[in-house]
């Protein structure tokens, strides 16, 4: 039975790894536009779930237990993978995508800047993520920072997030004149969308704890990969669920968008309780994947159990 307490504790601890890992990173940066990195620190920082991160570094801790020195490079993967996670929503937010005002119960970026900043702050995280995973200072090797950039750019790119966020655009016209995308076209445009970020994010975690002697292990990593696939669709069909079911407070953001922007929702698929089982049984998919680690890979299992019990 998942200790929900101490889990959330756990991923609290995980997410302030990362935003004291930012924010140093953020102090330290020395270029002369101050707004725009403004912008970027303030997109990284307003909060969040982090459960990214925490996926990132339960993976690396199954890869390497009691490897400090594996552990604090996954925390700078685990930051830039964060980095390109807060472009998103920047760019998301936009009120040329979803025209969202706030975002972690605070303005949308570019609400608190203004569009053209905002759009560049998404601009810069994207490409300074690329910056921190080739940094001599994370002491990552040269082989393992250039499957951490290719793995990170796969999962954001035409394939990945930005392909499933133009699916997701496409799906919208399509809804609007009479054509809504059916449940597998949502399936595959969600798995872009969300789900290619939650697969780098814990696939990196792994990579991240390899050096150029000794790579992380090709078995563990293509379980920790059939894991998450399944989960990154479960992330959204809670989603999905949420929408309909949130507070929006609780949230940070507004609720019942999909319905009010005709977009088809996995609720409207299977119903209510349909989508909860579904997201269950996505869940139960992945984590049969990883079940041969016993009790090393729990926090990963647990994370999984926790995406689709969230209350936010």
């Amino acid at each position: 039975m998942t200790d929900t307490k101490a889990l959330v504790t756990q991923i609290a601890h995980d997410g302030a790894l990362i935003t004291d890992f930012l924010a140093d990173y953020f102090d330290a940066m020395t270029s002369p536009a101050s707004q725009l990195v403004s912008a970027m620190r303030y997109a990284s920082l307003n909060g969040g779930k982090r459960v990214r991160s925490a996926l990132c570094l339960s993976a690396a801790r199954l890869a390497a237990p009691q490897d400090e020195a594996a552990i604090e490079r996954a925390i700078a993967a685990a930051s830039a993978l964060e980095m390109v996670h807060a472009y998103s929503l920047i760019h998301d937010d936009l009120p040329a995508m979803d025209d969202a005002t706030t975002r972690r119960g605070q303005p949308a970026t570019h609400i608190k800047f203004d569009e053209a900043t905002a759009i560049l702050a998404g601009d810069a995280l994207q490409s300074e993520a690329f910056v921190l995973l080739s940094s001599p200072a994370c002491s990552i090797a040269p082989s393992v920072a250039l499957h951490l950039v290719s793995e990170l750019a796969i999962g954001s790119a035409a394939a990945g997030m930005a392909g499933g966020q133009m699916l997701d655009l496409q799906a919208d016209a399509a809804a609007s004149s009479g054509k809504a995308f059916d449940a597998s076209q949502t399936e595959e445009m969600q798995a872009m969308k969300t789900g290619a970020l939650i697969v780098a994010a814990t696939v990196m975690g792994a990579l991240s704890t390899g050096t150029d002697e000794m790579p992380a292990d090709a078995g563990l990593v293509a379980n920790l990969r059939a894991f998450a696939a399944p989960l990154g669709l479960a992330f959204q069909v809670a989603d999905d669920v949420l929408d309909v079911t949130a507070d929006a407070q609780e949230m940070g953001k507004p609720v019942g968008r999909d319905k009010e922007q005709g977009k088809a929702s996995f609720v409207d698929f299977y119903g209510l309780e349909g989508a909860r089982r579904y997201a269950a049984d996505l869940v139960d998919e992945g984590c049969a994947h990883i079940a041969c680690y016993g009790d090393d890979a729990k926090p990963l299992q647990n994370i999984a159990q926790f995406v689709i019990n969230r209350s936010y």
